[in-house]
């Protein structure tokens, strides 16, 4: 194998991961270790029996030795394949509805965009006592995402969790966490250590999502190099029913053992012709700096930050283009010294001008923040933020 490259994701491997609060060493097995813990044992005693069941309806053999979870952003799912030899395929026991995404489309590249990562993951963490009922961790930032995020601040505690809410985890209801958290403990207990975990922009065989994707990809093209290579593992699996062998190279890129390439572009949503923009706030800035000692503050702090995003998402369905029922939009402006928000720019997610400008005016409004601190002195500084606009 060329040593530019550096094997990422193995079928098996005997990583030890451990629960918060107390770790676990061996000698019982991990379910039984679980079930000492209040949450996971009432997860058991409410779930177990039903899973069983479910299972036989599936001629699935309990409990599964192997399972393998994948997440589609923009199509909110979540999948848990299962088998019991390494030999056989797997197999879908069931489709979750992912409560709700904060970001974008595209990988998470720095510490608070509360973009939900993109890539090859593995669980390294159970938590019963999560903030967010039960949670499963994820080992982000992998072996690509240290290469290509922010060297400084690439962020991390990325969960598949319960609560229903998320900042950049995979969130899903309590009901539905019981399930995969059982799941989780009992293929861990019989020895499968690294159970991956693969997150895609999209499900690739979906046209409406192959759609969106593509007219969020046609001019960004190292998004576009970044997802069709999520692509390329999502083919393999879609025909092998085996996990493919997930490499990197030495610039932080995704390779897939089998993959031929793309056949064909993917299709493009057609655009709103341009029209003259609307004259927007914009401030000659000095000083921008990406390093500093505080970051800006939102009025009211990072929930209260959340729910103003969630209102102005809301308010934005309406600006829809006809036909749109979703979009997920990346937005940079700047905090400026004092602690005004100013210069944004819609960098991803819409080519609708109209609605772009909808968009800012009402950011515009946005109040004013505690403004980033450096060396003791408050500095400007540039944010990236994600705004999810979806149709009920």
């Amino acid at each position: 194998m060329n040593n530019r490259f550096i094997l990422l994701i193995l079928i098996v491997a005997g990583l030890a991961g451990e629960a918060i609060g107390q770790p676990y060493k061996g000698g019982s097995s991990f379910v039984d270790f679980q079930r000492t813990f209040p949450r996971p044992e009432e997860s058991f005693k409410r779930k177990e029996d039903t899973l069983q069941k479910q299972f036989a309806e599936k001629k699935l053999a309990w409990p599964a030795r192997y399972i393998y979870i994948r997440s589609f952003k923009y199509d909110s799912k979540l999948e848990v394949w299962v088998k019991n030899e390494m030999k056989d395929p797997f197999k879908l026991f069931k489709t979750y509805k992912v409560c709700a995404l904060a970001g974008s489309l595209g990988p998470k590249r720095l510490e608070g965009d509360y973009q939900v990562p993109e890539g090859f993951y593995y669980i390294n963490e159970f938590n019963p006592r999560s903030t967010y009922y039960l949670s499963l961790g994820l080992n982000y930032p992998n072996i690509s995402d240290r290469i290509l995020s922010d060297s400084l601040r690439p962020g991390g505690e990325i969960y598949i969790h319960g609560s229903c809410v998320t900042v950049g985890c995979i969130p899903l209801t309590d009901q539905q966490i019981d399930e995969v958290y059982i799941l989780a403990a009992y293929a861990k207990s019989q020895g499968q250590d690294y159970i991956p975990v693969h997150i895609f922009p999209i499900r690739y065989d979906v046209p409406r999502s192959v759609s969106y994707l593509g007219n969020l990809t046609k001019d960004d093209p190292s998004l576009k190099q970044f997802t069709s290579r999520l692509e390329d593992a999502f083919d393999y699996f879609e025909k092998y029913k085996q996990l493919p062998v997930v490499m990197v190279d030495d610039k932080g890129e995704y390779y897939i053992n089998g993959a031929a390439g793309k056949k064909k572009e993917p299709a493009v949503v057609a655009t709103v012709p341009k029209r003259t923009p609307v004259a927007h706030r914009t401030r000659t800035i000095t000083g921008l700096t990406e390093a500093v000692h505080q970051w800006p503050v939102f009025p009211g702090g990072g929930d209260a930050f959340m729910k103003y995003l969630d209102k102005l998402g809301n308010e934005m369905v309406e600006f829809l283009p006809q036909g749109t029922k979703k979009a997920f939009v990346q937005v940079e402006f700047i905090i400026d010294k004092d602690g005004t928000p100013t210069n944004f720019n819609v960098l991803r997610g819409m080519k609708d001008e109209e609605f772009n400008d909808e968009l800012i005016t009402r950011l515009e409004k946005m109040p004013d923040w505690k403004p980033a601190i450096l060396h003791d002195k408050p500095v400007p500084k540039k944010m990236v933020q994600t705004i999810s606009v979806e149709a009920n």
